[in-house]
């Protein structure tokens, strides 16, 4: 590929991932505003686990569709119409009087947002070559974060002085100008490129290649971590964390945003570090299986450590946030599997089970936590927290063991492929 190429491509990426920003922040938001929501819609843990698992449910269930569109009409398409629906739901969302309106304009943002990863991962994989693509998901990630930045320490700044919703006004206001840079520059593949000249699939070849990606033998394995990695961890850093650190060690809503602000802060940190490290280590997996047995050995301590300093607790979030990164490494093996005609759909599939995983933990983290008798002031007792983290991490450990049994794809291996 030319330089003068390779910086269109780059620009390419770096827009997907600005637009990506409000996908993070609206996802994140609720871990700080969290308690406010449920003082001032009345409602209890079970109703704010299932708002918040509501975006990543209509997030998983627009996957496998999408996947099928980006392998037919191609990512800059199918982010552009799919972002439109993202901004209706945000400003449904921001306008909502009442919880089912919350609950539908998430689920909309859900659906809309869930574009933007693999979206942008596909294009990656068509503009640059393979051993660069875990370097640029993570770039596409990282940039992506501040979106969480955001919805740290500056949403709490700002929601204590004018309220949430006039924050989440602004954001559907960045969210729609992004509909029009995506719409402007993105290209969904270089001059020349196979995908470019090809023939429109029929719907009957569209369902025969998502049945071959999900007959692929190492893909279960892979889904295992998938489904399991970002859903414990998420729960923690995008909806808990932020409850648990106020209600059990006595922070304040800035305090517990600051806490929060260094987890997504050590995650961006994460991403560069993670990121090349495939090409480094030559392997995908043991970093991957590395990366998710240390987070389940952190929310071990935080479940069996009974009482433990404040110190402990912010030392865990925030290392949960750096190890968080290594999830990058599951989606990158996951791509190595599937062919570049089923990169659309292979990846679809992948995340399906990431943002799916993530609907059930944070649906079924709030049962978990409303099963125990609450303080008389309704705030959530530690053993309930405790609780909680040992069961997430009970479910990591098991998801690594199953996933232990895929075969590793290795750069060096892949490039040589490329190659011949």
């Amino acid at each position: 590929m030319s330089p003068q190429l390779r910086r269109r491509g780059l620009i390419i990426v770096v827009t997907l991932a600005t637009a990506y920003v409000a996908s993070h922040f609206f996802r994140a938001a609720n871990v700080t505003i969290g308690l406010d929501l449920m003082r001032d819609l009345r409602i209890g843990p079970e109703a704010l686990g299932a708002l918040t698992g509501a975006f990543f449910l209509g997030f998983s269930v627009m996957q496998i569709p999408c996947g099928f569109f980006f392998d037919r009409y191609g990512p800059r398409r199918t982010i552009t119409a799919m972002l439109l629906l993202a901004v209706a739901g945000a400003a449904i969302f921001t306008l909502a009087p009442s919880w089912p309106m919350l609950l539908a304009g998430r689920a909309l943002m859900g659906a809309g947002f869930g574009v933007m990863l693999i979206g942008s991962m596909v294009v990656i994989s068509r503009w640059f070559p393979p051993d660069r693509f875990s370097t640029l998901s993570s770039m596409v990630l990282s940039i992506g974060l501040i979106g969480n930045l955001l919805a740290t320490t500056p949403l709490a700044w700002v929601t204590e002085i004018t309220g949430w919703r006039d924050v989440f006004g602004g954001a559907v206001v960045f969210s729609a100008l992004a509909v029009i840079a995506v719409w402007l520059v993105v290209r969904d593949a270089p001059p020349g490129h196979p995908f470019l000249q090809r023939a429109p699939e029929s719907p009957v070849d569209m369902l025969r290649g998502l049945i071959a990606v999900l007959r692929n033998p190492q893909l279960p394995f892979i889904l295992a971590l998938n489904f399991c990695n970002y859903a414990c961890t998420f729960t923690v850093q995008g909806l808990w964390g932020g409850p648990f650190l106020r209600e059990v060690h006595g922070m304040s809503l800035i305090a517990s945003g600051n806490v929060l602000l260094g987890a997504v802060m050590a995650y961006q940190l994460g991403m560069l570090v993670f990121g090349p490290m495939d090409r480094v280590l030559n392997t995908r997996k043991w970093i991957a299986i590395t990366g998710s047995s240390t987070i389940a050995v952190v929310l071990g301590v935080l479940a069996l450590w009974s009482s433990p300093p404040a110190f402990v607790a912010i030392a865990a979030i925030v290392g949960i946030g750096f190890l968080s990164a290594s999830s990058t490494m599951i989606m990158t093996h996951g791509r190595a599997i599937f062919p570049d005609h089923l990169i659309g759909r292979g990846m679809a599939t992948m995340n399906t089970s990431v943002m799916l995983g993530v609907a059930c933990m944070q649906s079924l983290s709030g049962v978990i936590l409303g099963a125990f008798v609450a303080h008389p002031d309704g705030g959530r007792t530690e053993l309930a927290y405790r609780s909680l983290f040992g069961f997430m991490s009970v479910v990591l450990l098991v998801a690594v063991t199953i996933y232990g049994r895929a075969a590793d794809v290795r750069p060096t291996d892949e490039m040589r492929a490329r190659v011949t």
